[in-house]
């Protein structure tokens, strides 16, 4: 018999094992939602696709460093966490601005060039910051 308490332990589990960054290397363009605040239902898709009402497409470069170009197709404005991905898989948190919501393409350039970039952790936002 499962006790209620390690059911839950394990259901808790589960849960925290499905919730993963999202990795993107130089190159690639993604598309996702949000749950719970990380990124879900993750695909890569060709460049010139457009996100779908309440998804996020995201686009990294390699041009002076490191670029990526995010649009959130939401009417929620989201902060969220970046991690630039060295070549020795050390990751470094960046600074990142406010995505805004609507379409609206949001650029984020860094001069170190990585290997890829995670993102996470968003956040509901009002206003916007940079």
């Amino acid at each position: 018999m499962i006790r209620p308490a390690l059911l839950l332990a394990m259901a808790g589990f589960a849960t925290s094992a499905l919730v993963q960054p999202l990795t993107m290397r130089p190159g690639e363009t993604w598309l996702f939602t949000i749950d719970h605040g990380q990124p879900a239902k993750a695909r890569k898709v060709v460049e010139t696709a457009s996100p779908a009402r309440g998804e996020v497409k995201a686009s990294v470069r390699t041009l002076f460093g490191t670029m990526m170009t995010i649009t959130n197709n939401s009417s929620t404005g989201y902060t969220f966490q970046a991690r630039l991905i060295g070549a020795d898989g050390t990751a470094v948190t960046v600074r990142t601005c406010t995505l805004p919501p609507g379409k609206q393409p949001a650029v984020e350039s860094w001069p170190q060039k990585a290997a890829g970039i995670s993102v996470s952790d968003f956040k509901p936002a009002k206003g916007g910051r940079c």
